[in-house]
């Protein structure tokens, strides 16, 4: 039976909202998903050693010694550890969090996940929809890499992933097909279609990197490298 874990740091529970909507597909899909530890979910207190899979949502307060812990822990443990959400994967929101302020006033620093440790995939989205969750996780266990591919590259180039790599790796090269998909999964509605290609309204860009993903002309180092 594989064991799954679900850990939450810095977040707003949109993830943990999404693995709750996807009980009746793994259940479909999967059949043999056994829950060892969730916050909310599993009356566990602590995460059990060799899980096969930890999703950690949630991006990590560098001030805040337990949660540094609590990450490196997790990749310690994970077989497979997939950074959860856009918090977790590129920093989100998180990005513009300032200290001082109730009620954490000592949470004034925040990175991703993937900054902090080493993650073998992500997903990104705000939050990650139910179906993206299963489809990785039955990825995952069916050894489908070329599936993974993408979230293995987000887990390692993604963490800067921003509407402005829209202009930056598309746009200005002169890539762009005009097909939407970036207006289409960006969340806060900070990406719109005029005159054919993607403008950016920074001012409610929250850097979950879901315009990125989707993009189908943005490609990370690694890629690139493989292509040339």
């Amino acid at each position: 039976m594989v064991k799954v874990a679900h850990v939450q740091l810095s977040s707003c529970c949109g993830c943990l909202v999404s693995l709750t909507d996807t009980y009746e597909k793994l259940l479909d899909v999967l059949g043999a998903i056994d829950l060892v530890y969730s916050q909310t979910l599993a009356d566990v207190r602590e995460v059990p050693d060799d899980v096969d899979i930890i999703l950690l949502e949630g991006s990590v307060c560098l001030s805040d010694h337990h949660a540094l812990e609590t990450a490196l822990a997790c990749r310690e443990k994970a077989k497979i550890l997939v950074a959860l959400g856009a918090c977790a994967a590129s920093g989100n929101i998180t990005r513009f969090s300032r200290g001082g302020q109730m009620s954490k006033p000592v949470h004034d620093a925040f990175a991703p996940l993937t900054e902090v440790v080493k993650c073998d995939l992500a997903i990104p989205g705000c939050p990650p929809s139910p179906e993206s969750i299963v489809a990785v996780i039955t990825a995952a266990l069916e050894g489908d890499m070329d599936y993974l591919e993408p979230y293995a590259e987000l887990a390692k180039y993604g963490s800067e992933a921003c509407g402005c790599d829209l202009i930056v790796k598309v746009i200005n090269k002169s890539l762009c097909m005009g097909c939407g998909a970036c207006a289409a999964a960006c969340p806060t509605r900070a990406v719109t279609m005029e005159c054919g290609r993607p403008a950016i309204d920074k001012e409610i860009c929250i850097k979950c990197g879901a315009c990125s993903v989707q993009c189908p002309r943005i490609r990370f180092p690694e890629l690139i490298e493989k292509i040339e």
